[in-house]
């Protein structure tokens, strides 16, 4: 990656991992850094997978980086909202 497309990670990271945050509907398990962490991770594996692809336009690149990091900050979130609701059954 080059120096624009971290740059670019980094933000589309931040912004689609908040996004991806209110996507979830109700109260979420997961903090606001995990979420930009999610995020910001998703925005890097997408831009590796749009690189691979061969994707050369800014914005399909964007695209695939806002497809990747929502797609993963959801997974998250459900992830640690369906371990919360589960009860240990110790007695």
């Amino acid at each position: 990656m080059e120096t624009g497309s971290i740059f670019t990670a980094i933000l589309a990271g931040i912004v689609l991992g908040a996004l991806g945050r209110m996507l979830v509907p109700g109260r979420q398990a997961i903090g606001w850094i995990l979420t930009f962490t999610v995020g910001l991770l998703g925005a890097f594996i997408g831009g590796f997978l749009a690189e691979g692809l061969d994707l050369g336009v800014w914005w399909q690149v964007l695209i695939v980086q806002a497809a990747v990091a929502t797609v993963l900050v959801v997974l998250v979130a459900w992830t640690l909202a369906s371990r919360s609701r589960q009860s240990p059954v110790h007695r």
